[in-house]
């Protein structure tokens, strides 16, 4: 079973066409890496996944059911390119939160909750409000609920986004330990080089289709980086 699956997916907002056609799919286990000048559709592909949005046609799975069926979303953790944090919550206040809202409890919930804020360097800012943070501090907030109930499928929109290169560094290394237990990923980045690093498939949206895809052993030329790869698909 494919982790998530676009097939023949068209979406339109009024008179402007975001995805034409596409299809795209990451098998269970899998990276990928999904990239595209901005405006090319890649927050829209993540909306559809999510149920935020219903394609015009086609058909969008998520763990092989309908994204509107809520059942779809067990096991998923989403990590948005806008974070919006509530700023009066201390940060392991709002980890309970959401830790609660994913099923867990008692023991397993404070288990679960100081893990993700060892894992992301806030172990000794759990009482901090969330409003007083930096935008990196936040950031790795946003890393540590995606993490909670250690999900097995995960989408991470711009997820660098704030960080200083410390904390992509670790970021970085964030998603090579979900990934060794088994977590499916896709990141959604500008970030050429850290896609590269983390994923091992890509797929390059461009004016609302798929212009390449496959692994990235295969669409990187000999002597090129992804980045150049990117530039030479968007730019033909």
């Amino acid at each position: 079973m494919f982790a998530l699956e676009l097939s023949g997916v068209t979406k339109r907002y009024g008179q402007r066409t975001a995805l034409n056609n596409i299809d795209l799919r990451l098998e269970s286990g899998a990276s990928l890496g999904l990239l595209g000048p901005n405006g090319a559709g890649k927050t829209t592909c993540l909306r559809l996944l999510l149920g935020f949005a219903q394609p015009c046609h086609g058909t969008v799975r998520l763990r092989g059911r309908d994204p509107m069926d809520p059942a779809s979303r067990v096991g998923v953790a989403y990590l948005p390119e806008r974070l919006r944090l509530p700023e009066r919550a201390t940060v392991r206040g709002f980890l309970r939160l959401h830790g609660t809202l994913a099923g867990l409890a008692g023991a397993e919930l404070e288990r679960e909750v100081e893990s993700a804020l060892e894992m992301t360097g806030l172990a000794d800012r759990g009482a901090d409000r969330i409003g007083g943070l930096s935008k990196g501090l936040a950031q790795r907030v946003g890393f540590a609920q995606a993490f909670l109930a250690q999900p097995d499928l995960l989408l991470l929109d711009e997820p660098t986004s704030g960080l200083d290169p410390i904390g992509i560094r670790d970021a970085r290394e964030w998603i090579r330990i979900v990934r060794e237990r088994g977590c499916t990923v896709l990141v959604s980045s500008h970030v050429l080089s850290e896609v590269e690093r983390v994923c091992d498939h890509a797929a390059i949206l461009h004016e609302g289709r798929i212009a390449a895809q496959g692994a990235i052993a295969d669409l990187v030329r000999p002597g090129e980086t992804l980045e150049d790869a990117f530039l030479r698909v968007v730019r033909g």
